[in-house]
């Protein structure tokens, strides 16, 4: 999989992809990361890239010429691909997006600025725009970054064990349950006995039901919009009624 980025500072993202997974998965090919200088594709001797908005507004826009001359001469024909625009006011980037565009040969990603980016871009020439939160960043360059990790691991061997990618959080639409490793006992905080009981579907339950409950802490939202099985209506259930007598 491919993942192009384009930005006004290719340096911000010099060191970003240099180690862990990301790095692994470059060096034996799985994925491919290019970085591209918006400026680059400018046609004026003083590679200017932005201007400023047409009815009196301050601040900088950039340009449509260079933009779509490096969608347009960085999209490959024969292959899937994707564009995507960075901004505030995109659609809210989550596990399900991220999953859904691992699925493509190529995602092209655009690192907007300033005020943003000429609306014609919008309009004409990127499929999508996604936003990171409800928050606003210098540029999307990070954003990008964001977004290059969390698909990556989808990408098939990116992650060493892919049992791990389905147990993330969000990829069940539940929080992930607590993990815990030695020492079994630190100043009196010990690890639940329940792990080492040995008992594979004990383990499962008290692990289901931990889900349930950090979820229902953190992101009662999340179980508002999931379908529950049985067993989790019945651990639910046990949570609250735990809730009520504590």
């Amino acid at each position: 999989m491919r993942f192009d980025i384009i930005t006004i500072f290719p340096g911000i993202l010099e060191s970003v992809f240099s180690a862990g997974i990301i790095k692994k998965a470059q060096d034996k090919g799985m994925i491919d990361i290019k970085v591209h200088d918006l400026r680059d594709y400018t046609a004026d001797k003083h590679r200017q890239v932005d201007d400023r908005p047409y009815g009196g507004l301050e601040g900088m826009v950039f340009k449509p010429e260079p933009v779509f001359r490096a969608v347009e001469s960085l999209k490959q024909a024969d292959k899937s691909s994707r564009v995507l625009l960075l901004t505030p006011q995109g659609k809210l980037f989550n596990s399900v997006l991220a999953e859904k565009l691992a699925g493509y040969d190529q995602v092209i990603l655009i690192c907007g600025r300033y005020e943003g980016v000429d609306e014609r871009v919008s309009d004409y020439l990127v499929d999508e725009e996604i936003s990171i939160g409800d928050y606003v960043l210098s540029g999307g360059e990070l954003a990008a970054a964001v977004v290059v990790e969390a698909v990556s691991r989808f990408v098939p061997g990116v992650v060493g064990r892919e049992e791990s990618v389905r147990h993330d959080s969000f990829a069940t639409g539940l929080l992930d349950f607590p993990q815990y490793t030695r020492p079994r006992d630190y100043r009196g905080y010990k690890v639940p006995s329940v792990l080492f009981s040995g008992d594979h579907q004990k383990i499962a339950r008290w692990r289901l039901k931990k889900s349930l409950e950090k979820t229902l802490a953190k992101r009662p939202d999340m179980l508002k919009s999931r379908k529950l099985s049985a067993e989790e209506e019945k651990l639910l259930s046990e949570i609250l009624e735990e809730r009520k007598e504590s």
